[in-house]
Formats: C-alpha cells, sequence, structure tokens
C-alpha cells in the first residue's frame, strides 16, 4: 500500500478560526508552511510515497488557502529528495489546460521526475463561479448532485484533461472543442526562425503549437482524480487510465465502486485505486479522539457537510448512517486501535493507495508530527501488505 500524506492546507487552529477572517492573517500563512516544510521533510525521510494539496481561493474563513497547489509542491520538492508532489487536484474547469500542462511539466523537471498530476471538477461556487467565467459560464457541482450545472462542468473537466494529456505526449497540438480551440482562430505568424527551426505553420497561418517543456515522466506523470464518488466517475477514470480517490464512503458503496474500477479497467480488485482516511495516531484513544474532535469533526461539520459529502455515507434505501469508526472509516486512536482499524479496512477493502488527511493547523504542530511518524514506523509495518 502506497501511502500519500493529504493537505487541504489550513492556518489557524480551531481557536483562531473562530476568531473570524483568519485567512488575512499572513502571520499564520507563514506558520503553515514552516511546519509544512518540517512535515514533509520528515516523511521524505520515513519513507512516504507522497504528498498531494488541493486547489481552492477566496478561503478568508482559513479552511483552505491552497490556491497554487503546484507552488506548494515546488515548495516542498525544493526541500526534500525522494518524496513525489502532487495535487488533489487542480480543478481544470478554472483553468487553461495548457498552462495546467506547461506547470506540472516544468514541475516533473525541477523535482528531478517527481511530480503527480491530480485533477478535480470543482463544487465551490463561490470560487468557481469567478475563475472559471472564461470557459462559458462553468459552475462548480456539487457532489452527489447529477443536474445541467454538472453535466456542464463535467463536459469542461474532460475536454481540458483530453487537451492535457496531448499537450503532454505530441510534438504538435491542434484541438477544437467546446470550450477551447488550439489554435484560436486565424492567426498569422510569419517567421523566418520558425521556418527554419519550428513547426505548426501553414502559408503563414498557426496550425499547430508544440507546448514545452514536455514532463520527465513519460507518457506523462501519473494520473489522480479526487474525489470519485460516482459510478460515472469512476469508469471514466478506469478508462483513461486515472487513480480515483474516493472519500469515506458508507462500505457498500465503496465496494461497489471498487469492482466498478476492476471491471472497466480489467486490473485486479484495488488495483490503482485509492481511498481518503482521517489518520491521527497518538499515545492513547482518547488524546486522539479529542484532537479528530478539534480537526476532522469540526472541520467537517463547519467547511464540508454542507457541501453535501456526507451524503455518501447514508443507505438511500433505510437511511442508515455509516458508523467512521467502523470498518476502516476513519483512523484514529493508539497504534494498536489503529493498526486494527486499517487490518479492518484492508480485509474489506485491497486498496493499493491511502491519502491519509492531515489536518495540519487543526492538530498541534508536534502533536502531527507525532501522528505521521508513528503511523509510518508503528502501525504499517504491523499491518500485512500495507508497508
Amino acid at each position: 500500500m502506497k501511502v500519500s500524506l493529504f493537505y487541504l492546507p489550513s492556518v489557524g487552529n480551531r481557536a483562531e478560526v473562530e476568531e473570524g477572517r483568519v485567512g488575512l492573517r499572513g502571520d499564520l500563512y507563514d506558520r503553515m508552511l514552516g511546519e509544512l516544510s518540517e512535515q514533509a521533510k520528515l516523511a521524505d525521510d520515513l519513507g512516504y510515497d507522497s504528498i498531494s494539496f488541493t486547489e481552492h481561493h477566496f478561503h478568508i474563513e482559513g479552511f483552505e488557502l491552497s490556491n497554487n497547489p503546484v507552488l506548494l509542491d515546488l515548495f516542498v520538492g525544493m526541500q526534500t529528495t525522494r518524496i513525489r508532489v502532487g495535487q488533489l487536484g487542480i480543478v481544470l474547469p478554472a483553468q487553461n489546460p495548457i498552462r495546467v500542462a506547461e506547470d506540472i511539466a516544468m514541475l516533473d523537471h525541477m523535482t528531478g521526475g517527481r511530480a503527480n498530476a491530480g485533477f478535480a471538477r470543482g463544487y465551490q461556487r463561490r470560487w468557481v463561479d469567478i475563475m472559471a467565467q472564461q470557459t462559458h459560464g462553468i459552475h462548480g457541482a456539487l457532489p452527489h448532485e447529477h443536474d445541467e450545472i454538472d453535466a456542464a462542468n463535467r463536459a469542461a473537466f474532460e475536454e481540458c484533461f483530453r487537451i492535457i494529456k496531448a499537450a503532454w505526449t505530441q510534438d504538435q497540438l491542434s484541438f477544437q472543442g467546446k470550450y477551447w480551440r488550439v489554435p484560436a482562430g486565424e492567426t498569422p505568424w510569419d517567421l523566418e526562425a520558425t521556418r527554419l527551426y519550428g513547426a505548426g505553420v501553414e502559408g503563414g497561418m498557426v496550425r499547430s503549437v508544440g507546448v514545452v517543456p514536455k514532463p520527465v515522466q513519460k507518457p506523462h506523470p501519473p494520473l489522480f482524480q479526487p474525489f470519485s464518488s460516482s459510478e460515472r466517475s469512476v469508469r471514466w477514470c478506469a478508462q483513461e487510465g486515472v487513480t480515483p480517490v474516493l472519500p469515506a464512503l458508507r462500505p457498500a458503496l465503496e465496494q461497489e465502486l471498487f469492482r466498478v474500477y476492476a471491471e472497466t479497467s480489467g486490473k485486479p480488485l484495488g488495483e490503482d485505486i485509492g481511498v481518503l482516511r482521517d489518520v491521527i495516531v497518538a499515545d492513547s484513544d482518547e488524546e486522539a479522539r479529542q484532537l479528530w474532535a478539534d480537526s476532522a469533526a469540526y472541520v467537517g461539520a463547519a467547511w464540508f457537510a454542507p457541501f453535501g459529502f456526507s451524503k455518501g455515507l447514508i443507505d438511500p434505501e433505510t437511511g442508515d448512517v455509516a458508523d467512521l469508526f467502523s470498518d476502516g472509516l476513519t483512523l484514529v486512536g493508539s497504534v494498536d486501535t489503529v493498526t486494527r482499524q486499517l487490518e479492518a479496512l484492508r480485509a474489506r477493502l485491497p486498496a493499493r493507495w491511502l491519502f491519509a488527511w492531515t489536518y495540519n493547523a487543526f492538530i498541534p504542530h508536534a502533536k502531527l508530527m507525532n501522528s505521521i511518524e508513528k503511523f509510518y514506523t508503528k502501525v504499517l509495518p504491523r499491518v500485512a501488505d500495507a508497508g
């Protein structure tokens, strides 16, 4: 099992967030960067596979100050030697796909081929509606909602994805889609240097462009999509060679999505599919539960539940809600307890990837460092096929 640390990242602990507008405080952002640096170096030394950051904008509330995950990747990559860096993920409907392809390729070179590439669809309308306005009014699409907004968002996402893969793998790119055209129209370009040394121009007009640099990894960096919770998304990932990352869902739904991915991809059950889990290891169950209450439980109730993420935990027929502390839906407790929880998860779902949600800032730095170290050195070695 490969283990990746997942960061929002956040600034300010619960008390500081509740003072209001904590995102404006540059001192707390700087504190976050300093703590992140130490945590990443520890994870690099221990042997964690990778570290990943989300993308969000305008979060004055302090929960997710991660407007440029590629820059955070580079920040970590320049201070480490082996850990991979990635995004969970860049919100494609709100981005220029060519710029995304260029940025990740540059990151791949600057980190010596350690870049992962994660792409998301975007669900928070406050920022997606603003940042995506150039793509013909694409909006954020809420989890578990399947309507016209969702359909347009998905179409824009998939078109951007196709452009990025083509930019990485083709010497010259031309594309005519609903949202993007390459070239954009009749664009004159009559340079002698291009005739002698370049390509893509015919009759004095641009017919294709060469997106450079290409990534170090061939044909491209490993691909991920967070946080997949529908059969359609998982099936698309399987068809496109993308690793879907499932949030905590009711066990029956998780198992069905694992089956769908294996059936569509033709790969063994659990191969190239991942799960997101709260991971907090402390000296006692009581301490871990208290840390969880002030981090995961607090953030979940205040920030994620209003967007509908908890729907995936509810049985649509009975209305029963899955227990987060059973079946490995949450990995919180002492070393012994988290070992049992991870064993239960592995027995039920043979996931090859585990994305460990760190809840930085909400968990004190020293406690999070202790959790990162204990999980890798004390828990994983005790769980069969998890190290």
